[in-house]
């Protein structure tokens, strides 16, 4: 049997009562050329009762307070992109599947129905770049749903788009306002003098990356922060511990020559390094990350221990505050360059941003995945919460080619 979604027509919910109309700014951490994508991924629920009405009206209540979702992204400047406060609303699509989450085996890996027939689109003639959030609520025959969502980063970062979801989800629980009030002081955020570029533009290769799934037990987590803290008498998180894994192991698997350099990143958050910036820091949904970069050589990673590696993380964490104020006052526009070869890897963990603990009034997401996993030029790990009552980290893996693959795995699975 083939299983596919219905779509229903895409309609705008637009806010409950009347919002401003204005045009705002977004921030010189919004404006950065990282955050001019769309971020698409899926929440599965076990059931719910006509969740595609319940969520849809509170989508049209929670849009009042977060009324610069209702509106869409302009660029009267040329780059300088903005909100234009409408109030049109946001698109959104009902569907319903011809089949069970269990005839899906619960939308794991290889999915089963394409990620496109699950995920929100506008109608044809508007433009797609100009929006800033979307919703599509599938629903199958089971009496469970997905909610697929795409956003766009200029406005939110993960925690961001999380904390409007959870509005969302206040609105649907029959609260009466949300339990963060958004703020969005977006020009409060300096906006550092631009360093000229220089040099040849960047160059590329497409790499044929496949997608592997681990994951990593909280015991063996656990285990490896023990030895840490025995060996070095200080802590590390999860994130550092699982993060040393897949550098190592990558750098292990792909064989790279041994003074070839081998470079990891991902994006920090930023939010507590804002307070004196921001009129408050919380309830801010704008961007508030920056990229933290680690260089090494081939050789360092494979020789270096478990411990050592972690120990590279923990340190250039530690500089994060003083990078980011160093770009904030005008310093080095490079801190954004990413290599793109295949020495590189990019972490991105979608395990702490909220996006499970949002309730629409059925419970929270038995599961939550991304689904921005047609880049193809740069290696990609992200780190999500395996489906409930599973604990631990679900790595995603699209950082290696198929010649890799197999030895990438087994030396995570050593650890």
């Amino acid at each position: 049997m083939s299983y596919a979604v219905t779509k229903s027509s895409p309609v705008l919910v637009k806010p409950v009562s009347s919002t401003p109309t204005e045009t705002i700014p977004l921030s010189s951490i919004d404006r950065t050329a990282t955050m001019s994508v769309f971020v698409e991924f899926i929440s599965m629920f076990s059931h719910g009762e006509q969740p595609a009405k319940r969520i849809k009206e509170a989508f049209a209540k929670a849009l009042v307070p977060y009324y610069p979702v209702a509106g869409r992204i302009a660029e009267p400047t040329p780059g300088v992109p903005v909100v234009d406060c409408t109030g049109e609303g946001i698109w959104y699509v009902e569907a319903t599947a011809n089949c069970s989450l269990e005839d899906v085996n619960y939308l794991e890996r290889p999915l089963m129905i394409p990620k496109e027939e699950m995920l929100p689109r506008p109608p044809a003639g508007v433009k797609f770049e100009d929006q800033i959030l979307m919703a599509q609520i599938n629903e199958f025959t089971c009496g469970g749903f997905a909610v697929g969502i795409c956003f766009s980063h200029l406005v939110f970062d993960g925690q961001g788009a999380a904390q409007f979801l959870k509005a969302v989800g206040d609105m649907a629980r029959g609260l009466p306002e949300p339990t963060v009030k958004p703020v969005w002081s977006r020009e409060a955020i300096p906006d550092p003098p631009k360093v000229p570029f220089s040099g040849p533009p960047p160059s590329f290769t497409a790499f044929n990356f496949v997608i592997s799934v681990i994951e990593i037990s909280l015991d063996s987590i656990n285990r490896n922060k023990d030895k840490f803290t025995t060996e070095t008498t200080q802590r590390c998180s999860t994130f550092d511990v699982i993060t040393a894994m897949i550098f190592k192991s990558r750098a292990k698997a792909i064989k790279l020559a041994n003074t070839a350099e081998v470079w990891l990143g991902f994006a920090a958050s930023t939010r507590h390094l804002l307070h004196g910036v921001l009129p408050t820091v919380e309830g801010y949904y704008g961007n508030c990350v920056y990229p933290v970069g680690i260089t090494k050589t081939s050789e360092e990673i494979n020789s270096a221990s478990l411990v050592e590696v972690i120990s590279f993380i923990k340190d250039a964490k530690d500089m994060l505050s003083t990078k980011f104020v160093d770009w904030m006052n005008g310093g080095s526009d490079t801190h954004y360059n990413v290599p793109l070869d295949y020495g590189t890897v990019i972490i991105s963990d979608w395990s702490r941003l909220g996006f499970n603990e949002v309730d629409y009034g059925f419970g929270e997401p038995k599961y939550v995945f991304s689904l921005n996993d047609d880049v193809n030029i740069v290696g990609v790990v992200n780190y999500l919460k395996p489906p409930t009552p599973k604990q631990g980290i679900r790595l995603m893996l699209r950082c290696v080619e198929e010649e890799h693959s197999a030895e990438f795995c087994d030396e995570l699975l050593k650890f």
